[in-house]
């Protein structure tokens, strides 16, 4: 078995003083990280959008962009929301720990620091980086492949999009929680994943499956809950991605579960997913209107397909905030859309040069 080869930890030290960034970084390159320094906020910014680092040590006190500047222009400008930032100074007051925090810093130290306190702070948060960017690229590429499935299945991948946009809205209506709408804004693009299992004959046989058939797609969302269920920040949207094809009287699948038996999150999402299938344009169908859309799910809710009183509030939200449901021409859900792009233009370009 081969080890992992691991880069070096890279740390950016942003301080005008010459000695203060020496002594940092010596005893950051005595236990082996890759430091980089810059002597002023502007030149850190500049150096932050080059390159990747792991930790930014920041100084507070510096003339022309300070240390809260930049960090601001870390967060909102080059939207590095999960760069530790651990900021460096001489000063004391609780304010400036206050400020700190308010700008989006993730930790204080006071100088004159302890080396082995700062090694531990800068390795701690080095090392909850590296980890959460590991999470963050599967994370890609499962969002990546789903949206793959979506196309492939003659949708697009703003179909996604716009699944994941509207449960988040639905569930703020609704009241949920942050990890709740973060699980809906996942359930999104996850919620089919599980197509990837399912043969091509029948995912995309452009007539009625027959019985047998019909069991292999029905296993779709269990094979999609074993793709996500191993990672733990996947457990809700687990939830929706096994039973969102679950229905209020049982008759529903995978296992037929039935009234609050059926995951909250899955009821929630259901009823968005239902409703852009009917308020969509498909290859066998046309874009029915809102008003037909509405129509048609509360006959399915008298049948016993869904859950009658989040039926009667996702109507409250269409009827009175329409535009709480339209996608912005901004929206980006995550980043696998652009990976997801970038595999959709080397297809249409392959197949070009094809022919």
């Amino acid at each position: 078995m081969h080890s992992a080869v691991i880069a070096p930890y890279r740390v950016l030290i942003v301080d005008d003083m010459a000695t203060n960034r020496l002594v940092a970084h010596s005893v950051l390159a005595r236990y082996g990280f890759e430091v980089e320094e810059a002597d002023s906020g502007e030149r850190a910014i500049t150096m932050l959008g080059e390159r990747s680092y792991d930790a930014v040590l920041m100084d507070i006190m510096m003339p022309g962009m300070d240390g809260f500047d930049a960090c601001r222009k870390i967060r909102h400008e080059l939207e590095l929301t999960l760069l530790p930032v651990i900021m460096l100074t001489s000063l004391s007051g609780a304010d400036d720990v206050a400020k700190s925090m308010e700008v989006g810093a993730n930790d204080f130290i006071h100088k004159p620091f302890n080396p082995v306190e700062l090694f531990a702070r800068v390795n701690a948060a080095v090392t909850h980086k590296r980890l959460t960017d590991r999470l963050d690229d599967t994370e890609s590429v499962l969002f990546a492949l789903a949206r793959m499935v979506e196309a492939k299945d003659l949708t697009t991948g703003d179909h996604c999009d716009r699944l994941a946009h509207r449960s988040v809205a639905f569930g703020k209506k609704l009241g949920c929680k942050y990890e709740e709408l973060e699980a809906l804004r996942r359930g999104g693009v996850l919620h089919d994943i599980g197509k990837l299992g399912i043969p091509d004959a029948i995912l995309l046989k452009p007539g009625a499956l027959t019985d047998e058939e019909w069991v292999v797609m029905r296993q779709h969302p269990v094979i999609g809950a074993r793709l996500c269920s191993a990672l733990k920040t996947m457990q809700l949207t687990t939830d929706i991605i096994s039973c969102h094809h679950e229905r209020w009287n049982g008759s529903g699948y995978p296992k037929g579960l039935k009234g609050e038996a059926i995951p909250r999150l899955a009821r929630i999402f259901q009823l968005v997913d239902v409703f852009d299938a009917l308020t969509s344009t498909r290859p066998y169908k046309e874009a029915y209107s809102t008003e037909k859309a509405i129509g048609i799910m509360q006959a399915e809710c008298e049948q016993g397909y869904w859950d009658p009183e989040f039926l009667e509030l996702f109507i409250e939200l269409i009827q009175a905030g329409a535009a709480d449901l339209q996608l912005p021409g901004t929206y980006v859900s995550d980043k696998s859309s652009t990976i997801f792009e970038s595999i959709a233009c080397l297809g249409a370009d392959a197949k070009k040069r094809a022919t």
